[in-house]
């Protein structure tokens, strides 16, 4: 596609080279240019009195909107399951160090029964998981060992649940993109060949149009990357905090099978 893209602004750039060319030879005297050429650095410093919300749907309806609506639809659906992780996460993080202490003095009170009872009010996988290790605290610390690792798997599975969504969204972004990009080349040389001429005019105007659902999927897909991030590494702390909590559970719970 690049170098299709590439070729026609090389055959654009001849032709308008032969143009002048052609326009020198009939013109004996060239008036001097009044005004200097905008350069590039002009071009982007340029302000625009026009909203920001205002240019985003001119482009959003320069880009097409049957590929710009699902566009926008990966975007919103990634941040609807993204932010709804990020709040069942933050809600998961409990002050293990102090669930602990609860349960190793509750163990001292009133036993196994009153240590389960102030796990099951607590929330979050940690008390989850002290509650399943204590309600097979009669059959043995093998067992209960077991059934903490066991059940910890489970807690994992629901802390990790919808990062496959947000994935999918992040590779189906870019792929909607390049998929309107593609659409609107042919487009363009649709209108070539209908004008039966390569003009700069036409060339650039369809390849801009083609151009910018794929930069609408591109920014889509950083957008949900950085939300994955975060939420990947909420995770990876979670889990480490799991891992240590109910190491240090095992050694409470050996302690008070001791006495």
């Amino acid at each position: 596609m690049f170098l299709a893209v590439a070729g026609l602004m090389a055959i654009s750039a001849q032709n308008a080279v032969a143009q002048d060319g052609q326009a020198e030879a009939t013109t004996e005297q060239v008036a001097p240019a009044t005004e200097a050429a905008p350069t590039s650095a002009d071009i982007f410093n340029k302000k625009s009195d026009t909203p920001l919300y205002q240019q985003i749907k001119t482009k959003f309806i320069e880009g097409g909107p049957a590929f710009m609506v699902w566009v926008v639809l990966c975007l919103i659906l990634g941040l609807a399951v993204a932010i709804e992780r990020i709040i069942y996460l933050s809600m998961a993080t409990t002050n293990n160090n102090k669930l602990l202490n609860g349960v190793e003095e509750a163990l001292k009170r009133g036993g196994i029964e009153e240590a389960k009872n102030l796990c099951r009010d607590t929330r979050g996988p940690v008390a989850s998981i002290f509650y399943q290790g204590l309600s097979h605290y009669n059959e043995g610390l093998a067992s209960v060992e077991k059934n903490i690792t066991a059940y910890g798997g489970v807690q994992m599975g629901k802390l990790e649940s919808g990062l496959s969504w947000i994935a999918l969204f992040i590779a189906l972004a870019p792929m909607l993109g390049f998929l309107g990009t593609v659409v609107g080349m042919v487009g363009a040389f649709d209108a070539i060949e209908a004008a039966g001429d390569i003009s700069p005019t036409v060339v650039a105007g369809g390849i801009k149009v083609a151009l910018i659902t794929t930069i609408a999927g591109l920014i889509v897909a950083v957008i949900l990357q950085i939300f994955y991030n975060i939420i990947v590494a909420k995770i990876d702390s979670i889990v480490n905090s799991m891992e240590e909590a109910s190491i240090n559970f095992v050694d409470v719970l050996t302690k008070h099978n001791a006495k």
